[in-house]
């Protein structure tokens, strides 16, 4: 009889949490989830000019990628920074592996537009070559250009007596070679600028067909125009991108706003950190816009195929075409159901009904934020207004209430993030015009960005002065409430109504950073140390019998404390949830460490934009909502406002929104523990529809349920009412 033999045991790895080779780059995960998006203008099941937007969406991407954080480790490796990130990178090392994946992913783009151009070639929309036009077009081409584009352009010489000429960002220009008349038939350069922008579209249309000739192309024919009675020798395309870190030091400013407008001048002039040029570009030519520029040739000059285009941003202007077909089926918010009579004062439905969930874009903006604000511009009981402002847009109305409720005699008092990037000009605009109207406006506290969606209505009630509030996750942005999916939360609860006036006040004056709050969450003070000490309890609370759950839905996971904390939850054995949109240093599926842990992405029509925050806590849930991502300057030097979320029925539509994208097959991706992403794909016909899709039909539902509820004739109750 044999001896039974041992059996092997298997030592599960111990993770040191200080290992670099635990958290993903930052940079590295933010150009994954562009390979994501990209995935979108690849995948035929998305409609060809959603395929096209796609495209354009990636290139926009990547321009903004290199204004903001290429050019902000190009200025760490100026200033000598040596230190490495805790993925254990220096700032040369992301520069080089971003500046590889970047090559890579747009050479990605250059074959999915081929395809998607290809295809709409079936549907008469082509973008064609101006030399294989007939005379005709070519000669309306030709007028065209000269009544509405050649006034505008101004062709600079780059000789002795011409020093080169100042590139602005992100233009197409045209480097022209040229031989002039005489003097022995001299060579010469000329920089000429291409000027796409304001009412000048990039692709210029022919007659009633959807076929458009790229303008550069217009103007490289057209060229004896603007240089008359010299031989072209060569016209080659470049373009550049400028660095958008200008931000000077608050502390030392003693007026803001003309701080914030140097440094918008400053950006204009800023240091060039990408150089892009068509595939082909003579060598010397090539070399000589690198030392002008100051780049390194090798690193920083990248090379756009011939049959490619460059600046594929501006295919929104194709994408766009009103053909519905070739979109996806067309999206109308709704009404909230408790919002659909708008006759009834939007403050009495509040105060009776309870608290409102909103979820953008299922829902209106626009009958619901706009008419909260627009109500409290006219309600004679409303006596105060408070709001911060992020970003806003043309199209959206909040300025003109704001300016209409200081003008009807109410106390108004906005603030207004001057140093919202990219948008710095355009809120100096909004800040002057509600200052000459009246409007308290205040530019937040020095040394932190105020990010924070929130407006506090004061209204004097039948029983006395009531605080009305939104918080939301997105800007107040009728634009983007469109195409970002978003929540904001209408309530009249007292103590957040209190913790909004704390607030306020702080934000007005910067005085006292250390304020009782009762519910809010405000950073810096108080979000991530709340987010850490739940995270700790979860797990404290965690047992075999009864598994510990934290989900979290957000736009970034960044901050290194945060993974940590995650990374020791998931240790213990806690469920662990991420729906992250872009970029994430957490590796879920690691034996012996994050094996109970999952991050899922979700890419559709809409941009994911939501932030949610859940912990199971030993039965006793928590909902939270907000503007805050889970990244070092949104939790350290930001103020954002994180709000509980606490009645019964909201709680249940923030879990149906939860439990439909983690089971999403349509627009989901599964992180793997090495950072890479598996897109999921449906196995019945029913999983072929995204969560997108699933959410628009469930706010259609509610509306439907809420209708047949008054048509019946159920009463307005909270306990009762649909949701």
């Amino acid at each position: 009889m044999s001896t039974p033999q041992p059996q092997a045991v298997t030592e599960r790895p111990t993770w040191n949490l200080d290992s670099p080779e635990l958290y993903l780059n930052r940079e590295l995960t933010w150009l994954a989830f562009n390979w994501r998006v990209l995935n979108e203008a690849e995948d035929e099941r998305t409609p060809l000019l959603e395929r096209l937007k796609f495209v354009a969406i990636v290139s926009s991407n990547l321009d903004e990628f290199f204004m903001k954080r290429i050019g902000g480790l190009k200025q760490q490796r100026g200033a000598g920074v040596s230190s490495l990130t805790v993925d254990g990178r220096t700032p040369e090392q992301q520069i080089a592996e971003a500046n590889r994946v970047v090559r890579e992913l747009e050479a990605r783009v250059t074959a999915a537009l081929d395809t998607v151009l290809g295809k709409l070639e079936a549907h008469d929309i082509r973008i064609v070559d101006y030399a294989s036009l007939p005379q005709g077009d070519r000669s309306y081409l030709r007028e065209h250009f000269f009544d509405n584009i050649f006034p505008l352009m101004t062709p600079q010489a780059i000789d002795p007596a011409h020093p080169f000429p100042f590139v602005s960002n992100l233009s197409l220009n045209l480097l022209v070679k040229v031989r002039l008349p005489g003097e022995l038939g001299r060579i010469s350069l000329a920089r000429i600028k291409v000027p796409v922008g304001g009412d000048v579209p990039r692709f210029l249309k022919l007659h009633d067909v959807n076929h458009f000739v790229p303008l550069e192309q217009v103007v490289i024919h057209n060229m004896d125009m603007l240089l008359p009675g010299v031989e072209v020798l060569s016209c080659e395309m470049f373009r550049v991108t400028r660095n958008a870190n200008t931000e000077r030091a608050e502390e030392q400013a003693d007026d803001l706003l003309v701080m914030i407008e140097s440094e918008l001048r400053d950006r204009r002039f800023a240091p060039i950190v990408r150089l892009q040029v068509q595939t082909g570009m003579d060598p010397v030519h090539r070399g000589m816009l690198a030392a002008e520029l100051a780049l390194d040739e090798n690193q920083d000059v990248f090379d756009c195929p011939d049959r490619a285009l460059l600046a594929p941003r501006d295919l929104f202007q194709i994408a766009f075409l009103p053909i519905s077909e070739l979109h996806d089926p067309p999206h109308q918010p709704i009404d909230h159901p408790e919002l659909v009579d708008q006759q009834r004062n939007i403050f009495h439905i509040i105060r009776d009904r309870g608290p409102l969930l909103l979820q953008h874009p299922y829902e209106s903006f626009v009958t619901s934020v706009e008419r909260f604000l627009r109500e409290a511009s006219q309600d004679p009981k409303v006596h105060a207004i408070k709001m911060t402002l992020y970003r806003t847009s043309g199209d959206t109305k909040v300025v003109d209430y704001l300016i209409n409720a200081a003008r009807n005699g109410k106390q108004v008092a906005v603030v207004v993030e001057l140093k919202a990037r990219f948008d710095e000009a355009a809120n100096i605009r909004w800040a002057t015009r509600m200052e000459e109207a009246g409007v308290h406006v205040t530019y937040g506290v020095v040394g932190l960005k105020t990010h924070s969606k929130i407006i506090l209505v004061v209204r004097r009630d039948y029983n006395g002065l009531r605080r009305y509030l939104h918080v939301g996750t997105g800007n107040y942005h009728a634009g983007t409430a469109r195409l970002y999916s978003d929540l904001g939360l209408l309530t009249n609860d007292v103590d957040l109504g209190r913790d909004a006036t704390e607030l306020f006040n702080f934000l007005t004056t910067g005085y006292t950073p250390e304020r009782k709050y009762r519910k809010l969450l405000p950073s810096p003070r108080m979000l991530k140390h709340a987010l850490l000490a739940r995270i700790e309890r979860e797990r404290k609370l965690h047992t075999p019998e009864q598994p510990g759950r934290i989900q979290f839905k957000m736009n970034a996971l960044e901050d290194v404390d945060i993974v940590r904390a995650l990374y020791e939850a998931a240790r213990d054995g806690v469920r662990i949830d991420l729906i992250v949109r872009d970029t994430c240093r957490f590796r879920p599926g690691l034996e012996g460490l994050t094996e109970s842990a999952r991050v899922v992405g979700i890419v559709g029509r809409f941009l994911e934009h939501t932030r949610i925050y859940y912990f199971q806590n030993g039965g006793d849930e928590e909902y939270f909502i907000g503007s805050a991502d889970c990244m070092k300057r949104n939790l350290e030097s930001r103020v954002e406002v994180v709000v509980p979320v606490e009645a019964p029925a909201l709680r249940k539509d923030l879990r149906v929104l939860l439990d439909t994208q983690l089971e999403d097959k349509r627009s989901a991706w599964d992180m793997q523990p090495d950072g890479s992403y598996v897109q999921r794909r449906p196995a019945t016909e029913a999983e072929k529809v995204g969560c997108q899709e699933r959410l628009i039909r469930a706010a259609e539902k509610r509306l439907k349920d809420a209708a047949k509820f008054r048509e019946k004739g159920g009463r307005r109750r909270a306990a009762k009412a649909p949701r």
